[in-house]
């Protein structure tokens, strides 16, 4: 038994380069599978069905959409393409300088407005195994917070075109990768600090356990920052547009913490561990939020407004 362990511990130091480079590789190349081939993978998950057939975006939809792009000055319009999604809000994925493109998915209470809210109230939303009662005083709360104008429809599609046209997918893909190789290179350091590469096995195992956690630890801080600087850049690059999609940005922050809220009641104590008062999501972890804070990306954007009025 101990014949083989060193027989492999010996092989990895042979081909730890090759053997750190492929696995590297493979992380990269799993995280951005979804990305690369969107309409095989991403568009399937999120696809919005119909007794049994994909809903078709709508042609007030696919124009707000395409308005978006001019808008944003969009070089390769064709890169970019928009389907019917589940949700409440626009997703995205792909890469849009790569052959297969990016992808969008816009809800069905897009094609909502005050006056005709039957994208909403049309559908079934089940909460702790009962239907929302439209009618009601917290359902009425909710179908008002899922109703966006189209200014704020126009800004929650432009923050995914920027998102994606800025390479988000590939940098956020590119953390676990890097990370992993700096496991590697914790281990080796460590080892050098305290000279054990001709030490003991167990010590050197240990070592090698801490490095791992550090890499850990390190995946989840830089994953969590790379994250919320990806936000607030392209909420920054969607309000810049115009003032318009700028007053857009804000409603559509005010509106979803506002359905946050409104779900916290709905949900009883599922709703309070996952929503805070203020309507923000709760972290995932104590290292790692679920998302950028939602009162943050509003009052970004107001800081935005403020200094154009300056």
């Amino acid at each position: 038994m101990a014949s083989r362990f060193l027989k492999f511990s010996v092989l990895l130091q042979k081909y730890r380069a090759p053997l750190l480079i492929a696995s590297c590789g493979g992380v990269f190349a799993a995280n951005m599978f979804y990305h690369v081939f969107p309409g095989l993978s991403y568009r399937q998950l999120y696809q919005a069905w119909h007794k049994g057939e994909p809903v078709v975006l709508s042609e007030k939809l696919e124009s707000v959409f395409q308005q978006v792009l001019k808008d944003f000055r969009v070089s390769s319009v064709k890169n970019f393409s928009a389907f019917a999604s589940f949700g409440f809000h626009p997703v995205g994925a792909g890469v849009p300088w790569l052959p297969a493109g990016a992808q969008i998915g816009i809800p069905a209470n897009f094609n909502s407005t005050t006056d005709d809210p039957s994208g909403i109230t049309n559908r079934n939303i089940f909460i702790n195994g009962k239907t929302v009662d439209w009618r009601t005083e917290a359902g009425s709360a909710l179908k008002e917070a899922l109703v966006f104008s189209t200014e704020a429809q126009k800004f929650a599609i432009a923050r995914e075109v920027a998102r994606l046209q800025s390479g988000g997918p590939v940098l956020t893909a590119a953390v676990a990768p890097f990370c992993l190789g700096g496991v590697w290179v914790y281990s080796v350091v460590l080892k050098q600090v305290f000279g054990l590469h001709g030490g003991p096995v167990l010590m050197r195992f240990s070592v090698n356990i801490l490095a791992l956690g550090i890499g850990a630890v390190s995946y989840f801080l830089t994953s969590d920052a790379l994250s919320q600087w990806i936000d607030y850049s392209s909420d920054k690059h969607a309000a810049g547009v115009s003032r318009e999609y700028a007053r857009g940005g804000v409603e559509f922050y005010d509106k979803i913490l506002s359905r946050n809220k409104t779900l916290r009641s709905l949900m009883g104590q599922k709703g309070e561990e996952m929503y805070a008062p203020s309507g923000n999501l709760f972290p995932a972890h104590v290292l790692q939020l679920k998302h950028t804070p939602y009162t943050s990306r509003r009052e970004g954007i107001l800081a935005l407004i403020k200094e154009e009025k300056a």
